[in-house]
């Protein structure tokens, strides 16, 4: 190693941070690999040279402080350069996801390299990401949903799958195994993109649904009985008498199914409509009202 620029060698500056020096290490392992058509053997072995000097903080902070005098003293897999010999290594399994270049771990090689060991890592086929749209009334009781998936290799599978209560729009669930295969690894897992349809009078909160609905001011004053939606269909309730604009009415059990015994409410809130015009026998009434101290 000796009167070798370690830095000059993986192109980075003296100050660079270790991510950066692995950064540049794979780039350069990548394009010098002497299994590649245009690799270079010579250049690969300096290169990881460079790399398990730079790549160790206390072997860094050696060479840092003596300069070219230091010579990596403790080996390694190839001898007393203290590097990593990885011809034979095959790079071919490390493409990147998006088919562009290559890209891989240093734990990856040494898995391969040693057999095992903590950086090891199984060979993975693609994940498949798909979309499916939900009624309002699915995504709060739940249900089940069987849907198409075709793979790459133009195999196409009917996956049949259970939808828990209360999903939200944008939330996704991940079925283990269903993506795309992988020879001599595991499969890929295929992700599912909830949207929720939106439901003309009930809206979700939590694990609680919510309800508007509009009162005439006689209604509100005498009490009156009422339609409104629930997730199971039409009910009818009663509004007592006296209620104020904006009050609220809490119907038990009538939300998001929490448990097989458990589950969230159904809040109506009120509003009282004023008339913008009153007939002359409209306000006489009123005035009685009034007069009444109402």
């Amino acid at each position: 190693m000796a009167n070798k620029d370690h830095y000059q060698t993986l192109g980075v500056a003296k100050g660079a941070t270790k991510e950066e020096i692995k950064k540049a290490f794979r780039k350069l392992a990548q394009k010098y690999h002497p299994d590649k058509p245009d690799g270079n053997e010579a250049k690969f072995k300096e290169i990881n040279e460079a790399y398990s000097v730079l790549g160790d903080d206390n072997k860094r902070a050696q060479y840092d402080q003596f300069g070219s005098s230091f010579n990596g003293a403790g080996g390694g897999p190839t001898g007393g350069a203290g590097g990593f010999d990885f011809s034979g290594f095959d790079f071919s399994q490390f493409s990147g996801a998006n088919g562009q270049g290559m890209e891989f771990d240093l734990g990856d090689i040494l898995g391969q390299m040693f057999g095992g060991g903590r950086g090891r890592r199984v060979r993975k086929g693609k994940d498949i990401y798909m979309d499916i749209t939900l009624t309002f009334k699915e995504s709060i009781l739940g249900t089940s949903k069987t849907i198409k998936v075709q793979r790459d290799n133009n195999d196409s599978e009917e996956i049949k799958f259970s939808i828990p209560p209360g999903i939200d729009s944008g939330e996704s669930m991940r079925i283990n195994g269903k993506g795309e295969p992988m020879k001599d690894g595991q499969p890929g897992d295929l992700y599912i993109k909830m949207h929720v349809e939106n439901h003309p009078t009930l809206q979700k909160e939590g694990i609680h649904l919510v309800t508007h609905i509009h009162l005439k001011l006689s209604e509100a004053l005498l009490g009156t009985k009422k339609e409104i939606d629930s997730v199971d269909g039409k009910m009818t309730i009663k509004i007592p008498e006296g209620v104020k604009h904006g009050e609220q009415m809490r119907i038990s059990g009538k939300g998001v199914p929490v448990s097989t015994h458990r589950s969230g409410d159904l809040f109506v809130i009120l509003h009282i409509d004023l008339p913008k015009k009153l007939s002359k026998k409209s306000k006489e009434a009123i005035e009685i009202l009034r007069s009444e101290g109402l």
